[in-house]
Formats: C-alpha cells, sequence, structure tokens
C-alpha cells in the first residue's frame, strides 16, 4: 500500500513538472505583459496628476486674472492699503525727525489747536465763503420803521452768485497824425498779439487752451457754449487758434525741456495716445507720449513718439548725467551699465503688486505691504518737518534701511525659486519677483535725501491723458500729438507749482512775442510765480 502510494505521488510530481516546463514561456509572457500594463498605468496616473496639478495652477491663475478685471471694471482703483492691526505701523519717528531737525536747527515748532467756532462746535457743515471774492453789498432795512428806532447791530447773511460768463471785443483806436514839416504820417505801433493779425485775443485763446487740456473739454463743447453767449466759431476757426497758441508757447516748451536735460534727477513713465494717421485708413495709430520731470527744478516736459522704443528715452537721456527713476520696463535697461547714471525704481509700483495679490495669497501681500507702508511713513513724517535733503538721508539710514533689509530678506525666502507651494505664476509670485528683479534699483533711493522713494507725481501728471482720452479720443495728425504733448507739458508744471494756468496762459501769450529771448526761463511757470510775488529781481 505504501509503495503505491509512493508511486502516484511521483507520477503526479511528473505531470506537475511535465505542465510547467510547457506552459512557463506562456506564463512568463502573460506576467511580463502584466508588469508593463502596470508600469504604463503608473505613468498615465501620474500623467493625471500633473495634469490635474496644471489645471489647478491654470484655475487659480484664471480666478486671480478674473478677479483684477471684476475690479478694473466694478471695483475701487485706490491702492490704499489699511492694516488689520492699528498698532502694527506705530512708528516712533517724532522724536527722531525732532533729534535730526535739533542738529542743525533750534527752531521748535508748537501746535495750538483752535477753539471750534460756534458753527463747528453745532456741526454745521456750510462751505465758507472765500474772503477774495468780490462783495456787492444789499442792505434791507426794515418796512414801516417808527420814529426813534436805535440801530443796536446787524444781521449779515452772504451767498454766492453767479454772473455769465462774456466774450468781448477789445478796440484798439490808433489815431493817426500828418506832420506837415517833416512830412509823412506817425501812428503807434499795435500791441503785440499771440496770432499775428488774428481777432483772438490772449485771453480768449488762455481759456480755450485751459478748457481742453486742464478741463479736457472737447473743442465742440465750448463751440456750444460760446454760440449760446452769442458768438458762432467754425471748427477751422477755433481749431487755427489752439494750433497758434500752442505754437506761441515752443520756445518756452524747449527751453524747459533743456533744463530738465541739464539736471541731475528726473523721473520718466509713458502712456499711449491715438492718433490719426493718413496712411492708415479707417483706423487710428497708437503713438506714446513720453513725460519726463526733474523735481529739482519742478518742470514737466512731454514728448511724443510714434513707438514705446528704446529711441525715445535713449535721444532724451542722450548726454544727461545723474539718477534716472522710472518702472521696470526694459527700454531703460540701456542706462544700466552708463557711466554716470544711477537708476532708481518706483516702491509705488511694488506696492500694487502685492495690493493685487492680496486676493491670491492674503498673509503673505499683507505682510508685505505693511513693510511698505512702514517705509511711506517715514516718507511723510520727513516732508511733515520740511527735512534737508541731509536730515531726510539721516532719518532712512537710521529707519528705513533696517525696513528695507528685513523685506529683502522676507523676499529670498519667500520666492517662488525657494518655495514650491508659491506659483511663479501667481499674483504674489510675480510680486515678489517683480521686487527682487527691481531690489538693486528699489535701494538707491537710500543713497541720497533729494530722491523719492516713488515717481508717483510723475505717474499722476499722465492723469490729465487718459482723461482727455476720454473726451476728445485721439489727435488729428503726428504733428498735432506733439503740440499737445507742448500744451501737457506747461499745463502740469502749472499745476506743480500751483500757478493757475488761464492766468499763466493770458499773461505769456500776451508778452511772448516781445520777451528777450536770453530772458525765456522767466516765463517758466515755476519763475513766474517767482515774479509775480517779487521773488525775483
Amino acid at each position: 500500500m505504501g509503495f503505491f502510494v509512493y508511486y502516484f505521488c511521483i507520477i503526479k510530481t511528473q505531470e506537475t513538472i511535465s505542465f510547467t516546463k510547457e506552459n512557463f514561456e506562456q506564463l512568463l509572457g502573460q506576467v511580463q505583459l502584466l508588469s508593463a500594463q502596470v508600469t504604463q498605468l503608473k505613468a498615465e496616473r501620474n500623467n493625471l496628476l500633473d495634469e490635474l496639478n496644471r489645471l489647478q495652477q491654470n484655475h487659480q491663475l484664471t480666478k486671480e486674472e478674473l478677479e483684477w478685471l471684476k475690479r478694473q471694471m466694478f471695483g475701487r482703483k485706490s491702492e490704499r492699503y489699511i492694516s488689520m492691526d492699528p498698532c502694527q505701523l506705530t512708528l516712533e519717528l517724532e522724536g527722531m525727525v525732532e533729534t535730526i531737525r535739533g542738529q542743525q536747527s533750534e527752531q521748535t515748532i508748537s501746535y495750538q489747536r483752535k477753539k471750534p467756532t460756534k458753527e463747528q462746535a453745532q456741526g454745521h457743515s456750510r462751505m465758507p465763503i472765500p474772503s477774495h471774492l468780490r462783495r456787492e453789498e444789499i442792505t434791507i432795512e426794515p418796512k414801516d420803521l417808527p420814529e426813534g428806532a436805535k440801530k443796536i447791530g446787524e444781521e449779515i447773511t452772504e451767498v454766492m452768485e453767479y454772473k455769465k460768463a462774456e466774450i468781448y471785443v477789445k478796440k484798439y483806436i490808433r489815431p493817426k497824425y500828418a506832420l506837415p514839416k517833416e512830412g509823412g504820417i506817425v501812428i503807434d505801433q499795435l500791441p503785440s498779439l499771440p496770432i499775428p493779425k488774428g481777432n483772438a485775443g490772449p485771453s480768449l485763446i488762455a481759456h480755450i487752451l485751459t478748457g481742453k487740456y486742464v478741463d479736457h473739454l472737447p473743442l465742440y463743447r465750448m463751440q456750444q457754449q460760446f454760440k449760446r453767449l452769442g458768438v458762432d466759431i467754425s471748427d477751422k476757426t477755433i481749431g487755427g487758434w489752439v494750433s497758434a497758441g500752442i505754437d506761441a508757447l515752443i520756445v518756452i516748451y524747449d527751453a524747459s525741456t533743456q533744463d530738465i536735460m541739464k539736471s541731475d534727477y528726473c523721473m520718466v513713465d509713458e502712456t499711449t495716445i491715438k492718433v490719426l494717421d493718413k496712411n492708415k485708413k479707417g483706423e487710428t495709430h497708437l503713438g506714446y507720449f513720453w513725460v519726463y520731470y526733474s523735481p529739482l527744478i519742478q518742470t514737466v516736459c512731454f514728448q511724443y513718439r510714434k513707438g514705446r522704443g528704446r529711441a525715445g528715452p535713449r535721444e532724451f537721456f542722450e548726454n544727461f548725467k545723474g539718477a534716472i527713476q522710472a518702472d521696470g520696463w526694459q527700454a531703460y535697461e540701456i542706462f544700466r551699465k552708463r557711466e554716470g547714471v544711477l537708476l532708481l525704481a518706483c516702491m509705488a509700483h511694488v506696492r500694487r503688486k502685492f495690493e493685487e495679490a492680496l486676493k491670491n495669497d492674503e498673509i503673505r501681500a499683507s505682510h508685505a505691504l505693511n513693510e511698505i507702508q512702514k517705509l511711506y511713513a517715514i516718507e511723510r513724517q520727513a516732508k511733515k518737518y520740511a527735512l534737508s535733503p541731509e536730515q531726510r538721508k539721516e532719518l532712512r539710514s537710521k529707519e528705513s534701511v533696517p525696513i528695507m533689509n528685513n523685506l529683502k530678506e522676507w523676499l529670498y525666502e519667500n520666492a517662488p525659486q525657494a518655495n514650491t507651494k508659491i506659483l511663479p505664476k501667481s499674483k504674489i509670485g510675480m510680486a515678489i519677483n517683480y521686487a527682487l528683479g527691481m531690489w538693486e534699483r528699489l535701494e538707491n533711493y537710500l543713497l541720497d535725501g533729494r530722491y523719492e522713494i516713488d515717481n508717483n507725481w510723475v505717474e499722476n501728471s499722465l492723469r490729465p491723458v487718459a482723461l482727455g482720452r476720454k473726451n476728445y479720443l485721439f489727435a488729428g495728425s503726428h504733428q498735432a500729438a506733439q503740440r499737445t504733448a507742448v500744451i501737457y507739458s506747461l499745463m502740469a508744471s502749472c499745476k506743480k507749482n500751483e500757478v493757475e494756468p488761464t492766468e499763466w496762459l493770458t499773461d505769456v501769450l500776451e508778452r511772448i512775442q516781445d520777451h528777450p529771448i536770453n530772458k525765456i526761463d522767466e516765463l517758466f511757470p515755476s519763475n513766474w510765480k517767482k515774479l509775480r510775488q517779487g521773488n525775483i529781481k
């Protein structure tokens, strides 16, 4: 029995061995196929995970772009950032500023709080009437006043009225005299007019130029206003007055532009303007206004260019030596290695990018904005106490430099290259990379107390262009665009020097034809104001 069992097992084993040899290659092929399928599935899984990650990133970027577009269309445009912690931005600068000022002056400033008037105490919100306005007095006596009444005082009420504008004619009468003995005729000369042999005086041309380029009124609206005053002015006539008036001012524009080129600190920015081009039927050409501003002499220069290339700033700064403050546009890269030129960046551009990133990463964006806000608080203190450039530089070295160093370290720690959680194309990633890319230029404002932390003022001078685009839409030609640059320059300089533009234009247009060319700088808005105040003899 045992022998039988033993023999049976040997037979079964041989059958199993025989079966395995016959099917081994087939089973091996199946295993290899399954292994290849597993490898393929793993690769597909990894590809799907990568695709999911890419889609999630695109989704996040699309959300950010949508939020940005919604804000541009419907949201607030202000870049002001208010910290959640009211105590976080408290800076003990007053003592520091007083110490710095005390090193050069012992002058003390006392602040006396004015006692509120009766109307203010009662919360009266009526606008005070300016004291310089002409007063027309009207006395209203009581009717049927009894005999023997004694005046004990009076009640005074003031209301503002409006007098209709007037176009009047200035009639020059020049008597002619015959000279019997000498022979001939004597007649005095006619005063120079802004438009020789024209019938528009300086005040009328000044009103039209201010209306279009300061108040942003299209010419046809002013024509309607004049028509209500009884004067119908044609399109060709009013357009000719504008062109001739600006042409008379070009000599001032050219001289002031040369002064900016000779200065050693200049801000620059650019914006677009649509221009009619006879070579492009049915469409407009997109030209550019480049604006240059020298804070040291408070003078502005607009220049029109057909494109946004490097040619504009390269020609303007051809012989320039000093500091150029601009945004990160690549056209300014040509000055990076130029000897004698220092590039400054604009902190407002950095702040703007972090403000746009609040929806993307509120924690990181808020931290950067808080640090930047501290820097601006220091600048406000310097202006509040009217610190000299030397004093402002000293204040910055003590207060601003540590903040800048801490911010720089934080930026490197949170850069997309160091933190894989931050996407390079996300709003916060682009904000950090932009700040790091501009960091060397950003720090340069600390080198000189004359330098500003940003070039906001030159950006502000571009706002009239944006408002004008919405009203008169385009310039009639490339030549008209350059004329527009001339008047925008002079009006911006008036604004910076707090000069009333219509008054300045009226006076200058009245005198420009007879003014000595070697004294043309007297007509610059800054010098004109000082002359009117008697500060220049």
